[in-house]
């Protein structure tokens, strides 16, 4: 294939000119643009946003602005190279930070984006989905699948602070982001029971064998859980290997979502890791300790709560800044939109 094609100036003037006037244009001029050899022309830069930065204007914003005129209170981590003003962490990745203080409640609704919560600070803070009251600890993921109604609400003192993230770019692209507010949800199960009834891997409720699989079986995944296996997962894997577990439907064996992908991983003390390439994109959430990372030779010093956007097809090295303690992150990726779209790749 030739990497020389002809130039827009290479054409008379008129025929140009003629063909924009009939809202039409020659592809050969822009095709290496859209279709480049070898990897993706990539606008998502290697990015990290310190928690320390964005706490408190998030909390000022607990000030200025009450939750009734809000709806949700949310400092949104914009990467720049795709534009501030498109709030996008990745290309298909939005993420945002979000505060709800004591006595407040979050309205409830629902949208056609994907999305969920990861818990950062606080406690005493809750969200209710399909009538299924679920706390929010540091480091729970909770889902709020699409088309789901759900709402959030703070019991407790002192704020409550999680980490949002939606394929809200992607929905938006292909104008199909909305949703739709209702009265809020009777809560039917108060008690999360859908945690305790999928406490083990790989043991079921016998009840599920016998009726239709239900999509989203398991809306809350407690961090000490995840803690634990990534703990017994240590011991049997290699150094230098990532220690790295799924988030999964417990029901399927799938990914929890359509289109993100979640999974946490941990660094051994004193641990240097370098993950395979991919041709997804990622969010990395540090839950706890401190290091840096190197995202296509992008040098980043992070530590406990902050974030950094991975984009896609890039080389990522991980490293513990402790020699004594572990180092923990969650990662949200969008690689189960690109194996249902047919083109997801790891690379050597």
């Amino acid at each position: 294939m030739n990497s020389q094609l002809g130039r827009v100036e290479d054409l008379p003037t008129d025929y140009y000119n003629g063909l924009k006037a009939r809202n039409t244009l020659p592809l050969w001029p822009s095709l290496r643009a859209v279709l480049p050899y070898g990897k993706p022309s990539r606008r998502t830069q290697p990015m990290l946003w310190r928690y320390a930065d964005v706490r408190p204007d998030l909390l000022r914003a607990g000030e200025l602005t009450p939750i009734e005129k809000a709806e949700r209170r949310v400092i949104v981590l914009c990467n720049p190279g795709l534009g501030l003003e498109n709030m996008q962490a990745t290309a298909s990745i939005y993420i945002g930070l979000q505060l709800i203080l004591p006595g407040e409640t979050a309205p409830n609704h629902r949208h056609t984006p994907s999305a969920v919560r990861f818990a950062i600070e606080g406690s005493g803070g809750f969200t209710v989905v399909r009538g299924e009251k679920l706390p929010m600890e540091k480091g729970d993921l909770i889902l709020t699948p699409p088309g789901l109604w759900h709402e959030h609400g703070h019991e407790g003192t002192g704020p409550v602070i999680w980490l949002d993230a939606l394929d809200l770019p992607l929905v938006y692209g292909i104008e199909a982001s909305y949703a739709i507010e209702s009265p809020s949800q009777r809560i039917d199960d108060p008690h999360n029971t859908s945690t305790t009834r999928f406490r083990q891997g790989g043991v079921l409720p016998y009840a599920s064998l016998a009726r239709q699989r239900n999509d989203y079986p398991l809306l809350r995944f407690p961090w000490r859980g995840v803690r634990e296996a990534l703990g017994e997962l240590a011991t049997v894997t290699p150094i230098g290997e990532p220690v790295h577990v799924a988030y999964i439907n417990p029901e399927t064996g799938q990914e929890c979502l359509p289109t993100l992908g979640f999974s946490a991983l941990m660094l051994r003390p004193g641990e240097d890791v370098t993950l395979r390439r991919r041709s997804a994109s990622a969010v990395l959430h540090v839950v706890e300790g401190g290091g840096a990372a190197a995202i296509d030779g992008t040098e980043l010093a992070f530590g406990e709560s902050d974030t950094m956007a991975v984009p896609t097809h890039a080389k990522v090295r991980l490293t513990n800044a402790s020699g004594k303690t572990p180092a923990y992150l969650f990662m949200v990726d969008d690689a189960p939109l690109h194996r249902k779209l047919g083109f997801y790749e790891v690379f050597d």
